[in-house]
């Protein structure tokens, strides 16, 4: 993101000291970042917060900033602009074109999409009105990244929260580079790992981190297609905007869920960890030690190769392959066996990094065939696993 400009706009709602941090993440992130308050936000924060954090100058007003035409040589300037957070009255200027003040005169002048972060009591975020000018924003291409969900500032419980700066610049990394492409499309995706119980305290598992899987999902949600995501075990927290998602303890949990939900699906995406079997008995209550514990073990359902015999034919099914040697081999076999439409081979050497790397092969288009396997052809990605989400994204639209 070297040489990115991001113009971050605060409104003058409660949660505006958490843009501090914002403005302070997207400079370390290697954004260019310039400030706008409003005059409400100012009595909230200080221009000096951000002054000192961004290293430029902060701009609040039309006619006493330092350059003559702010409105339009910030608009110019900005790659994106962020309104972060936006109160219902900055909602409702930009919706019906007001430009009344720095801010909202920038909004006007601004000729792309705008990412709006609103945060607000929960019943002025549901309000008719508000909803309104938001659908109008929508409709003309602006990005809406939906508020969380909890205590609010008023004491009372429910929608509206500011969303972690975390998720915000996993949206601006998003919109500086794709749209809301994936409206329409319904993805089924499976992340973690699974738990397979001995006994009320001991269990089988494996180490997977479900990064990878939840990397997918956010790219999904942030591009507008409808996520239904199935998770086990995982080391990092759920993105706070996927609705539609289901704790799968089990394997056998995870396949349940799975098959219920697989017919209305455009994609599903099996990411997670599954184990391969399970104790034949689970204990009731917890085993006492002993020098010597026998488990017999049990194949769990093979989720991939029942999916892929109930595949139709206007599903796309891509499966995950962790190995630790014969990535491509084991990939292959995995890809033929269970009619899958590309598998992403990956080292288990990555399993728990932010980095990744993994092998897709399949019929894509546009990438070198196999030695192993003239038919299919392959690509080797490289990177953190966000940005491996949205290239694997890419490549299943093209299929």
């Amino acid at each position: 993101m070297q040489g990115k400009n991001i113009l971050l706009c605060v409104s003058g709602g409660i949660s505006a000291y958490k843009a501090i941090d914002l403005a302070s993440r997207l400079c370390k992130q290697g954004f260019e970042v310039k400030c706008v308050l409003s005059e409400n936000a100012t009595k909230f924060v200080s221009p000096l917060n951000f002054s000192a954090i961004t290293h430029n100058s902060v701009h609040t007003s039309l006619f006493t900033d330092a350059d003559p035409i702010p409105h339009i040589t910030l608009a110019t300037w900005a790659d994106l602009l962020i309104v972060a957070p936006v109160t219902a009255n900055i909602l409702a200027k930009a919706a019906n074109g007001i430009a009344d003040d720095l801010l909202s005169t920038i909004l006007v002048a601004y000729d792309k999409p705008v990412l709006f972060v609103p945060a607000m009591n929960v019943k002025m975020y549901h309000s008719a009105i508000v909803q309104e000018n938001i659908e109008r924003l929508l409709e003309r291409g602006h990005y809406i990244l939906q508020p969380a969900t909890g205590k609010l500032a008023c004491g009372t419980e429910g929608e509206g929260k500011y969303p972690p700066n975390e998720e915000i610049i996993y949206a601006i990394q998003t919109y500086l580079n794709y749209t809301l492409d994936l409206k329409g499309i319904k993805v089924l995706i499976n992340a973690g790992a699974t738990v397979e119980a001995i006994d009320p305290m001991r269990f089988l598992s494996n180490r997977s981190s479900g990064k990878m899987g939840l990397a997918i999902a956010r790219a999904l949600a942030l591009r507008g297609a409808e996520v239904t995501l199935l998770y086990g075990n995982l080391q990092v927290e759920l993105p706070y905007n996927i609705q539609d998602k289901v704790f799968c303890e089990s394997a056998d949990t995870m396949f349940r869920e799975t098959i219920k939900r697989y017919p209305k699906m455009d994609w599903i995406i099996c990411c997670a960890a599954v184990a391969d079997y399970k104790p034949k008995e689970i204990n009731t209550q917890k085993l006492p030690k002993l020098s010597q514990l026998n488990l017999e073990l049990i194949s769990t359902p093979d989720i991939l190769f029942e999916l892929g015999k109930l595949k139709k034919e206007n599903q796309r099914l891509i499966g995950f392959a962790a190995q630790s040697d014969n990535l491509i081999r084991s990939a292959l076999d995995k890809y033929y066996r269970k009619n899958l439409d590309l598998i992403c081979a990956n080292d288990i050497r990555y399993a728990g990094r932010d980095e990744d790397e993994i092998i897709i092969q399949g019929k894509i288009k546009g990438y070198p065939p196999l030695k192993e396997d003239p038919n299919i052809n392959s690509v080797v990605m490289k990177g953190d696993k966000f940005s491996l989400a949205h290239n694997l994204i890419n490549i299943i639209k093209e299929l």
